[in-house]
């Protein structure tokens, strides 16, 4: 599996474009802005993109959705929780930075468990309420797209609407800290960090060893 970071939009958002090597079949995890940046990247690397995927429905994390949807006919996909937002100024948080936006409705929503299989690509749903109700994370070959559930020494906002602080936690406890120390997490922001680290120094994870 190889994956490239791209920092975008105003917000900073990581996207991240993730391939089978061989097939060249791809995902595109978050794109939260700066079209044209997503599509150089996707033409550089000769991928074929499958499947356009948001960790949740905040406009840092799917602002270039319709752009690169129409470009490479990827299917669009978000957690069923989350679907909503697309269309809701307010729930997507465009409003509030000035430039309300809606987007369009996704080709299938995801559930927990679900697998998303590309030849020589294969990433697992977590449904990890608690940033959003639909907030995911996405798992698979020793690495996670933590999106905005964690991050390197920090957790994502539960102030927000749709947030709940108790379900991060227990989303954090149930789903996040169950993988192996050596995971590679690949957050919505930020530098990447692994599963033991933040076990070890994540004071929002209660130092759990």
């Amino acid at each position: 599996m190889k994956v490239e970071k791209l920092i975008v939009g105003e917000m900073q958002a990581n996207c991240y474009l993730v391939w089978d090597e061989q097939s060249k079949e791809a995902m595109v995890i978050d794109p939260g802005g700066d079209p044209d940046t997503i599509i150089d990247a996707i033409s550089r690397n000769s991928l074929k993109v499958i499947h356009i995927i948001n960790t949740h429905g905040h406009v840092d994390h799917v602002e270039a959705n319709d752009l690169i949807r129409q470009k490479t006919g990827a299917t669009l996909l978000i957690h069923s929780a989350d679907v909503s937002l697309l269309q809701d100024l307010e729930l997507n948080l465009s409003q509030a930075l000035g430039r309300g936006k809606n987007f369009l409705p996704p080709t299938k929503a995801l559930e927990d468990k679900d697998k998303l299989k590309l030849k020589g690509l294969d990433l697992e749903v977590l449904h990890t309420p608690g940033h959003t109700s639909g907030s995911i994370c996405l798992y698979g070959d020793k690495k996670l797209f933590s999106g905005d559930t964690l991050f390197a020494g920090g957790v994502g906002r539960t102030d927000l609407p749709g947030g709940n602080f108790r379900q991060l936690k227990d989303s954090l406890e149930y789903k996040i800290l169950k993988l192996s120390d050596e995971v590679v997490v690949y957050p919505g922001h930020g530098p990447n960090t692994t599963i033991g680290k933040e076990r070890r120094d994540n004071p929002f994870l209660g130092n759990q060893k």
